[in-house]
């Protein structure tokens, strides 16, 4: 991180990350698209579990998670934290019990009854795991903090407040240096990205249903890598969960 701009920080007032307007971490119009519901994400990878997402990562979206990935605004995790818990309970709807999802059929139920029945997953007696993609070590020397590690552990913990079991679990790493996505084009990220990931020795995923996250998915290259990876070593994975997607643009 730069000194000067580090030392800016500390004097000046706190400004909101997305638009820099209002003297508070984030402000109602830019904190609205972290708190929507969750949808499905577009992607057209084969290999890739359900992909679910918040928020369209454009406008003050790129800036927030700009200002928390690159220039050390940590107390943002908070509030990804909390978009990335709504994606992953999306992505595990499907697999909850019946009784679990009927808010989706119209019954009414107590709220004692539907914090009982949450956790009534299909997932044997194991609870699901959440794994993330790894970020490049040398990115994470860079920005001096694991950014969605970070992230993963508020979701996690958002979600255990809300009665959904599920842990986090650090299983994946990277194989190889890869090239910077940001230039490459949807077919050169995907070749970028086939095989980089492989699951850590002692990771304990085999036999286990999986709902992988990332920050951003843009053409899906690197969750259907770990995908890939994560089958590979016996696990199932179920879905993946991102905090927001790229819009496809029509052409």
């Amino acid at each position: 991180m730069n000194f000067i701009a580090d030392l800016i920080d500390l004097i000046l007032p706190e400004h909101c990350a997305g638009c820099g307007g209002a003297p508070v971490l984030l402000c109602d119009a830019c904190a609205m698209p972290l708190r929507g519901p969750a949808r499905p994400a577009r992607t057209t990878l084969g290999g890739l579990p359900p992909p679910w997402t918040v928020a369209a990562y454009e406008g003050p979206l790129r800036a927030i998670l700009a200002a928390y990935k690159e220039h050390g605004r940590t107390a943002l995790t908070a509030p990804l934290g909390e978009a990335l818990a709504t994606a992953v309970r999306a992505a595990l709807a499907p697999h909850l019990a019946p009784d679990a999802r009927d808010e989706d059929q119209g019954v009414k139920r107590s709220r004692r009854a539907a914090a009982h029945s949450d956790r009534a997953f299909h997932l044997g007696h194991d609870p699901p795991v959440v794994v993330w993609v790894p970020s490049r070590r040398g990115a994470v020397r860079r920005r001096g903090h694991d950014a969605l590690r970070g992230v993963v552990e508020v979701a996690v913990r958002r979600l255990h407040t809300a009665g959904v079991p599920v842990i986090g679990v650090d299983a994946l790493k990277q194989r190889g240096r890869v090239a910077d996505q940001a230039a490459l084009t949807a077919a050169q990220r995907t070749a970028n990205l086939q095989g980089a990931l492989e699951v850590k020795p002692g990771a304990g995923v085999a036999g286990r249903r999986i709902v992988l996250v990332d920050d951003v998915v843009t053409t899906g290259a690197s969750l259907t890598d770990a995908a890939r990876a994560l089958r590979a070593a016996g696990a199932e994975p179920l879905a993946a969960a991102t905090i927001a997607a790229t819009p496809r643009r029509r052409r």
